[in-house]
């Protein structure tokens, strides 16, 4: 049984008691659509290691100082810490008014990183350094922004499974400028990565092709035969050119195939009896990435889904997204 999701905040309409709840501190105000800014009431800020440890030497060099009675024993220790006071206000305006966005994403195979695109504002005047930016599991990605500026970083996350893949929550700190106080927010932007199935091994296809006339001759029975060359034209496939004229200082010449009939292949759901679903799946990703390279026109077919013939890389990629939103 699945836990009931909490609602996400909206900071026009926190209450009192809403901004002391727990769930702030640890998950933020849940999915926003962006873009998000860090206001006040969104930015928290505790001592690191490092700062409690500097109290502790401080506390000791305070006492040393009473202890000895030496005046510049004081001196010196308040003039420390007053240092490590104002650097908490130094930290907590690092983050302070930084606005974040969800950019492009770019869809991946299952097994690979999932790549999320964050958009960086800096709306002041004032840089900020060691802006960190993490999401759970992962390095952390470090970024200085000068005044006025935005930026472009990436945050990634592992994938298992095909489907559409949310960035979920991540975290923006920063320790800027003495390492002593960390400042934070939780942020969960409405970004999506769609995961396409993993390729299976390579297994030949379980029913012959389908084919039609071509309008050029009878040079044979497929496409793979060649016909002579041609001059070039703007869109002809690099593997076609004639890459040795051109090392000549030649006209570009792009090779020419021919045939009276070309492949046409339909990958068929009900060619692989007895596989589960996410197998069927892996083995049409691999079907589909074999027919795009070998320059087949093919059409995909799933239960309730009938993507008709064609070829070239919006044909391969709607062919794709649908075995990745296979339900």
């Amino acid at each position: 049984m699945q836990k009931p999701e909490c609602p996400p905040f909206s900071m026009q309409t926190l209450t009192f008691r809403d901004r002391f709840r727990w769930q702030r501190f640890t998950r933020g105000l849940g999915v926003e659509s962006g873009p998000v800014r860090l206001d006040r009431s969104r930015v928290f800020i505790l001592p690191t290691a490092s700062g409690l440890l500097f109290a502790v030497m401080l506390l000791v060099m305070l006492f040393g100082a009473i202890n000895y009675n030496n005046s510049m024993a004081h001196l010196f220790t308040f003039l420390v810490g007053s240092m490590a006071m104002v650097s908490i206000l130094h930290t907590y305006r690092n983050l302070v008014r930084l606005s974040f966005s969800a950019g492009k994403t770019t869809a991946v195979f299952a097994g690979q990183r999932a790549g999320f695109e964050i958009l960086v504002t800096n709306p002041g005047a004032s840089p900020r350094y060691g802006i960190r930016l993490q999401c759970r599991g992962q390095p952390a990605v470090s970024i200085d922004l000068q005044g006025q500026h935005t930026t472009t970083t990436t945050l990634y996350r592992d994938t298992r499974r095909r489907g559409v893949l949310p960035l979920g929550r991540w975290t923006v700190s920063t320790r800027y400028p003495l390492g002593l106080f960390r400042a934070w927010a939780h942020l969960e932007l409405q970004a999506q990565c769609l995961v396409y199935p993993r390729p299976a091994a390579e297994r030949p296809l379980m029913q012959s092709p389908a084919y039609k006339p071509h309008q050029f001759g009878d040079r044979g029975r497929g496409v793979d035969d060649f016909a002579g060359f041609r001059p070039y034209r703007p869109g002809d496939s690099p593997r076609h050119v004639l890459w040795k004229a051109a090392a000549r200082e030649q006209p570009l010449l792009v090779k020419q195939f021919g045939g009276d009939r070309a492949d046409e292949v339909w990958l068929d759901w009900e060619s692989l009896p007895g596989m589960d679903t996410e197998a069927r799946l892996s083995q049409l990703c691999r079907w589909v990435l074999d027919a795009h390279r070998n320059q087949q026109a093919w059409g995909l077919r799933l239960p309730g889904l009938e993507i008709a013939i064609a070829s070239g890389n919006r044909h391969k990629h709607r062919c794709l997204e649908a075995l990745a939103r296979f339900a």
